[in-house]
């Protein structure tokens, strides 16, 4: 789901932006929230299997850049990605059902929460291995540079994936080949339970893709608006050929870094400093000081996006798992394919 853009800059680079879209972006945010809050849910009743890591207190990055994007815009996300497929536009139904292991699901239930895919939405996962996608990100973006197609590749990825060697290798070879690609870091500050401060010499992430040439800064990820107008700009840039573009969203995860986080490695005190600056009820705040969020408004919203995922979760319910012959099916080229 995606709206057009209602973003301006005026000559002191302030940022503008209509009530309606700013609206959008608070619903698209809660959609995220409460789908991901009741996926806990489901988790300990065991409907849901496997993995899984939620999004919790990211959702203003995702949110905030699939505003930059066009539909043939491609995006690359991690193995927390279910908001960033929601904020790309794939169902609540797709995404449930995948999770459920059914075969209505976006990967007809074979990739789980870590493996959300889907062709049409240009939407490449989703991959469970930390790094993983940025060498696929420049792949694609390689491609769409060599036929002329004037396309961004988007890639999230953790600030833990920096210290993997496929990052510097990414950097390196986008910058090198002038390639289409958004990297977007989300910089929760923990890389699963190691946090940053303690594991890299150079913190800000954005720095590291100075040194190979990379416009990059860095934004309050907590911030939706910002974000959106970061993103916005560095699409921009990108589409006019002026190569990659690294944008850091400093951000921080409510929640465990999986189910079976037992969160040792940080103090209850700071995760609520956190939650107080989170990135709905800052919005929140400010549409309600402003007369822009009446509690009637604000109580439809709720109502609607606890609708669609009751719809998704009976959906997902009422689905069947992949019949077991077809095993192999996509394993293995088909003869006159």
């Amino acid at each position: 789901m995606s709206q057009s853009t209602k973003i301006m800059h005026t000559e002191n680079n302030k940022i503008h932006m209509d009530i309606a879209h700013i609206k959008f972006l608070f619903k698209q945010m809660l959609r995220i929230r409460r789908f991901e809050e009741k996926c806990a849910e489901l988790y300990t009743q065991e409907k849901i299997r496997g993995f899984l890591h939620l999004y919790i207190g990211e959702e203003a990055v995702a949110v905030g850049v699939m505003q930059a994007l066009k539909p043939e815009d491609a995006v690359f996300g991690t193995y927390r990605e279910h908001g960033h497929a929601i904020a790309r536009g794939l169902s609540m139904n797709k995404v449930m059902s995948e999770m459920f292991g059914k075969i209505t699901g976006s990967s007809r239930g074979r990739g789980g929460s870590m493996h959300i895919f889907d062709v049409e939405k240009q939407f490449y996962g989703g991959n469970a291995i930390v790094a993983g996608a940025l060498p696929l990100a420049v792949g694609l973006a390689l491609a769409n540079k060599m036929q002329n197609k004037n396309n961004v590749v988007a890639c999230f990825f953790g600030e833990g994936a920096v210290a993997e060697g496929e990052f510097h290798e990414s950097l390196n070879l986008a910058k090198l080949w002038q390639l289409p690609i958004l990297f977007v870091c989300e910089n929760n500050g923990y890389a699963m339970g190691t946090a940053l401060a303690i594991s890299e010499s150079q913190q800000h992430i954005f720095r590291k893709a100075q040194s190979y040439g990379l416009a990059a800064h860095a934004v309050d990820g907590m911030n939706v608006v910002e974000v959106e107008s970061a993103a916005s700009q560095y699409c921009h840039r990108i589409r006019n050929g002026e190569g990659p573009c690294l944008l850091e969203c400093n951000t921080y995860r409510f929640r465990g870094h999986s189910m079976f986080d037992t969160q040792l490695y940080r103090d209850a005190d700071e995760v609520e400093q956190w939650k107080s600056k989170g990135p709905i009820i800052k919005l929140k705040r400010w549409l309600e000081a402003n007369g822009k969020l009446a509690a009637d408004e604000l109580s439809q919203i709720e109502d609607e996006v606890a609708d669609e995922i009751n719809q998704a979760i009976a959906f997902a319910e009422q689905s069947e798992l992949e019949d077991v012959r077809d095993l192999y099916l996509g394993v293995y080229a088909e003869e006159n394919s």
